[in-house]
């Protein structure tokens, strides 16, 4: 995580994304570039209204300055590097190309912005950029934890697979250190006459995979769900356990793969109470063959 990109618009649920960036744990330097995206009116909808269109967008400007300026100082004394570029067009597919040309490795967006669906479980543009951006992002809910006494709690969803693998291999490459609640969370398929020999096989490579992220976190639990639906499995257990990010792997694909998503990620994607990181530079990259602690020192 060394070239991250901030989408805000200004509203409370970007400066809430803004925060928790802010005071999510990193071991080294990184490059965070500030993305203020102007939505320009399609040709149609504003003829005979060139001069006021200009008019707002030179406000949406003058605000999205004014925003930058207050970033500025949620990141006072932060091992960081800012910058801030303003776009005009689509929001969404802006995001997504801003993203792509300056290479951020780590995407970061509040769950709601200044949306009509604003109601929703999640909005239109989080949404989209979530299921559509090459590489991992991170979409920020607000939970309480801004103003919690507890150390951040972060739930790695865990079943052996390539993109659980690849997300297991991203959080130690962050270097959490000493501050977070970090649970290996193991999901299990309700029902069966080996589901208890399945259990112990899960467990124990859950066990596995925390004892590798103790190399680059202090705190490293493992817990195991058992559901007829895993992705209700883990979004019950985040309510339960009042967790502030999943984290989930998954697997790229092809733009269209990444429309029709209906996998365990989009669910946790839509209806998790909490923050949702969903990894995908390691599958991108190939997970190495060596430890975390390798991995983490050499980074």
């Amino acid at each position: 995580m060394k070239k991250i990109l901030l989408a805000t618009d200004g509203s409370p649920h970007a400066e809430d994304a803004t925060w928790f960036l802010a005071h999510l744990p990193h071991g080294d330097k990184v490059e965070i570039t500030v993305l203020s995206v102007l939505h320009v009116p399609t040709a149609g909808s504003v003829t005979g209204l060139g001069d006021w269109v200009e008019t707002i967008l030179e406000r949406e400007r003058e605000r999205a300055i004014d925003t930058f300026a207050k970033i500025e100082l949620m990141f006072d004394g932060a091992n960081v590097k800012l910058k801030h570029l303003i776009e005009q067009g689509h929001v969404s597919e802006t995001i997504i190309s801003v993203a792509k040309r300056e290479q951020s490795d780590f995407l970061v967006m509040g769950a709601r912005g200044h949306s009509q669906v604003e109601r929703l479980i999640l909005g239109s543009t989080s949404d989209y950029v979530a299921t559509h951006a090459s590489c991992s992002v991170l979409v920020v809910r607000p939970t309480g934890f801004r103003k919690a006494n507890h150390p951040i709690r972060i739930a790695i969803a865990y079943d052996e697979t390539g993109p659980a693998e690849a997300a297991l291999e991203e959080i130690a490459e962050v270097r959490l250190g000493a501050e977070p609640d970090l649970r290996v969370v193991s999901a299990l398929f309700a029902g069966g006459v080996d589901e208890s020999d399945r259990r112990k096989s899960t467990e124990l490579a859950a066990n596995k995979a925390a004892d590798r992220l103790r190399g680059t976190a202090a705190h490293v639990r493992v817990e195991s769900i058992v559901h007829d639906h895993i992705g209700e499995g883990l979004v019950r257990y985040l309510e339960e356990n009042q967790c502030d990010i999943v984290v989930v792997g998954e697997t790229p694909r092809t733009r269209l793969g990444r429309v029709l998503m209906g996998s365990t990620s989009r669910f946790v994607l839509r209806h998790a109470p909490c923050s949702v990181w969903i990894t995908r530079n390691r599958m991108l990259q190939g997970i190495p063959k060596k430890t975390p602690q390798a991995e983490t020192a050499s980074t």
